[in-house]
C-alpha cells in the first residue's frame, strides 16, 4: 500500500488553505476599494439632486421691467428681470445702500432668478402689476455654502464676511428653501454650475444609443448568420472571421478618428450630432453583436436543424425560422453588453465633435448635441467648485444606466439558461 508522507500532506493542506486565504484577501481588497470609489461618488454628489432657493416679494412694475401692453410672448421675452429681482433683496437689507455693497449683496442670486421671473409671467401675464412672492435660485457660491461644501474660512473662502452674514440672515428669517432640482434632470448645460442639468446630455446619449442598435443590430445579425450559416471555409471567410475578432479589441479612439476621416471630411455629415455619433459606435459595437449572434447560432441544438430539414423546410427557412429566433436571447444579451459599453465611450464621441457647449436639449438626431460621457469630462475640467457635485452625480446617473442594462442582459441569460434546462 502507498504512504504519503504527513510532512508533505500537512504542506499540501496549508498550500490549499493559503490559497484560499489569498482568494479572500483579493476579494475584500476589490470590495474595498469598490465600497471607498461607490462611497466618494456618492457623497461628492448627493447634493446635486437639491437646490437652495431664495423667497423674494417681487413687485412686477411694468416700467421697471421693460415691458408694455399687450403682454404678448414676444413682449415678455424681451423684457429686463434682473433689476425687479435685486431691487426686492435689496429692501430686505434697507441699511446696505453703498454701491460696492449692494453689487456684493446682488452676487447671492443666481442668473437664473430673472429667468424664473420671465417664465412665471409667461404662464401668468395677469400678476403684471402686482406684488408675489416667487422662490428663485441663488448663485452657485452660496449654494454651495449652504450644503457645506464651501469652506467659511482659509484660502478657498470666495465669499466676503459681510456676504456671509446677510445670508445667514435669509437663513435665519426663513428665507431660504432646500428642495429637489428637477433642472437638473430636465435642463441643459450651463455655464453657471447651479442652473447646469444633464437634460441634453441624457437626450444626446439616447439619440446616439438609438442610431447604434438600428445601424449595429440588424448588420451584425446579417453578418453573423451568413458566416456561420451559410459562407463557405475559405481563405477570406478565415481573414474576415480574424478582421471581426481583431476590430472587438481595437481601442475606441480609432473608430473615433474612422468617423472624423470619413464621416465628417469625405461625406460631410453634420458634426457634433448624436447621427454621427451612433454611427461611429455603430461601428465599435458591430463586432460584439456579431460574435456573440454567432456564438449563440453555434450553441443551437443540431436536432433543431436536423428536425426542421427533416420536415421539409429549406436552408433559408431552418435559419430564420428555427435557429435564429432560437439564438436571438443570447444575441439580445450580447447586444445590450455592446449597447451598454457603447453608452460610456468619450473618445470616439470627442473625434467626431460632440464636447461643444450645448445649452439647449436636442429635439432630433440632427441636432448639436454632447453625451452623458462627454458632459462629465467637461464638468470635470471646470474650476467652478459647483461642477464638482454635478460631475460625481452625472456619474452616479451614467452607473445607474449601465447598472440597468447589464441587470436586463441578466435577466435574459438566466431566463434562456431556465428555458433550456
Amino acid at each position: 500500500m502507498l504512504q504519503l508522507d504527513p510532512k508533505k500532506l500537512r504542506k499540501r493542506a496549508w498550500a490549499e488553505r493559503r490559497f484560499r486565504l489569498y482568494g479572500i484577501l483579493a476579494l475584500l481588497f476589490a470590495g474595498s476599494m469598490l465600497t471607498l470609489l461607490v462611497s466618494t461618488i456618492v457623497s461628492s454628489g448627493h447634493s446635486a439632486f437639491f437646490s437652495t432657493m431664495l423667497s423674494l416679494e417681487l413687485e412686477l412694475d411694468p416700467e421697471t421691467m421693460g415691458i408694455s401692453a399687450p403682454y404678448t410672448k414676444d413682449n415678455l421675452m424681451h423684457g429686463s428681470y434682473y433689476t425687479t429681482v435685486k431691487k426686492s433683496l435689496y429692501r430686505q437689507f434697507p441699511e446696505v445702500t453703498g454701491r460696492g455693497e449692494r453689487r456684493a449683496l446682488a452676487a447671492i442670486l443666481s442668473p437664473g432668478a430673472e429667468i424664473e421671473l420671465r417664465d412665471h409671467l409667461l404662464r401668468n401675464p395677469d400678476e403684471i402689476g402686482k406684488t408675489i412672492t416667487l422662490i428663485v435660485p441663488v448663485s452657485s457660491d452660496f449654494d454651495q455654502l449652504y450644503k457645506g461644501n464651501l469652506p467659511r474660512t482659509g484660502e478657498h473662502t470666495r465669499l466676503t464676511r459681510a456676504q456671509m452674514t446677510w445670508f445667514d440672515t435669509l437663513v435665519a428669517e426663513g428665507g431660504i428653501h432646500y428642495s429637489f432640482n428637477p433642472g437638473f434632470f430636465l435642463g441643459g448645460d450651463s455655464r453657471y454650475p447651479e442652473l447646469a442639468g444633464i437634460g441634453g446630455a441624457v437626450a444626446g446619449s439616447f439619440y446616439a444609443l438609438m442610431v447604434c442598435f438600428l445601424l449595429s443590430f440588424p448588420l451584425g445579425i446579417a453578418a453573423a448568420v451568413y458566416l456561420e450559416e451559410f459562407s463557405k471555409d475559405t481563405r477570406l471567410t478565415r481573414i474576415i472571421e480574424a478582421n471581426i475578432n481583431n476590430l472587438a479589441a481595437v481601442p475606441s479612439v480609432i473608430f473615433g478618428l474612422l468617423g472624423l476621416a470619413v464621416l465628417l471630411n469625405f461625406f460631410g455629415l453634420p458634426r457634433g450630432t448624436p447621427l454621427v455619433g451612433g454611427m461611429v459606435l455603430a461601428l465599435m459595437t458591430l463586432p460584439t453583436i456579431i460574435i456573440a449572434c454567432r456564438s449563440s447560432l453555434r450553441a443551437v441544438s443540431p436536432g433543431i436543424r436536423q428536425g426542421a430539414l427533416a420536415m421539409g423546410a429549406s436552408p433559408i427557412q431552418v435559419t430564420f425560422h428555427q435557429v435564429l429566433p432560437a439564438a436571438m436571447p443570447g444575441t439580445l444579451t450580447g447586444t445590450i453588453i455592446g449597447l451598454a459599453q457603447a453608452l460610456g465611450e468619450t473618445a470616439p464621441l470627442l473625434m467626431i465633435g460632440m464636447v461643444a457647449f450645448i445649452a439647449n436639449v436636442p429635439a432630433t438626431p440632427l441636432d448639436s448635441a454632447a453625451a452623458l460621457p462627454v458632459q462629465i469630462y467637461l464638468w470635470a475640467e471646470s474650476a467652478e467648485r459647483g461642477f464638482v457635485e454635478k460631475t460625481a452625480a452625472a456619474i452616479m446617473v451614467i452607473m445607474t444606466f449601465l447598472i440597468l442594462m447589464n441587470l436586463i442582459a441578466v435577466i435574459i441569460r438566466s431566463k434562456t439558461q431556465t428555458k433550456v434546462e
